[in-house]
């Protein structure tokens, strides 16, 4: 026997459009309507329950009403190159008129419910980048961007801000942060110069240092550096010596 067909009017018919970015929940909506003069139940179901959340994901459609469906896509990596298989079913059927009275009493109803007297629609979801999300990744707009079609290949050449816009920002920032400490560096290194100059003027000032005039630049300090060493080992020793006997 074949299904019957779908009494509801649903709004989009055949796809789920959910544009990111994805790294935060991403909402679509789902219109319901009921054209007839019966009561219809409803019921929302995906192929993947664990990464989307329906309200209401099931109920009664009065006559000539309608209502909207939120379906809310938990944050996830977006890959461009990977295939999305997720799909949405809306399951109906014309509700006894019980229901009209006890609401509680749905859940029993759907198990008692014959499969031949169910309608069903059924929606494939689709991901797509915004505009400027597809300046940085380097994707193309419109329709063909959606993972169904495989995303589209990034050339070697391609320069590092194709991975995605947030990850883009997070290297600039990086990037901007090790240039500043690479200046902070400099800056210190020639602090450090400029205060060892300092330390030889005084010293050649209160005559600690005699500098050898064959020495090479920055030699002479070490020079001094070592007779101050060998000065206080013999003074420990010394005085270590006068302990020990």
């Amino acid at each position: 026997m074949s299904k019957q067909e779908q009494v509801l009017q649903i709004v989009p018919q055949n796809e789920l459009k959910f544009v990111g970015p994805f790294n935060t929940p991403v909402t679509a909506y789902m219109k319901l309507t009921n054209p007839t003069e019966k009561m219809v139940m409803f019921k929302i179901k995906t192929t993947a329950p664990k990464k989307y959340c329906v309200r209401p994901n099931s109920g009664v459609l009065g006559p000539n009403k309608t209502i909207e469906i939120a379906i809310c896509l938990q944050p996830f990596l977006y890959d461009p190159a990977e295939k999305n298989k997720h799909k949405f079913m809306v399951q109906t059927v014309f509700a006894p008129e019980a229901v009209e009275t006890n609401l509680d009493y749905l859940d029993t109803l759907w198990k008692e419910i014959s499969p031949d007297q169910l309608m069903d629609s059924k929606l494939k979801c689709v991901f797509e980048l915004p505009p400027e999300e597809h300046k940085i990744t380097g994707e193309p707009q419109g329709p063909s961007a959606p993972s169904e079609t495989g995303g589209n290949e990034i050339p070697k050449s391609a320069p590092i801000t194709h991975a995605s816009g947030e990850v883009a920002q997070e290297l600039q920032r990086a990037a901007k942060e090790v240039q500043q400490l690479r200046e902070l560096e400099s800056e210190l290194r020639h602090e450090n110069i400029r205060l060892k100059e300092e330390i030889l003027v005084i010293k050649k000032q209160k005559g600690l240092l005699t500098p050898n005039r064959y020495a090479p630049p920055g030699e002479q300090p070490q020079t001094l550096y070592y007779i101050a060493v060998a000065i206080i080992i013999g003074i420990f020793g010394i005085v270590f010596g006068k302990f020990v006997l």
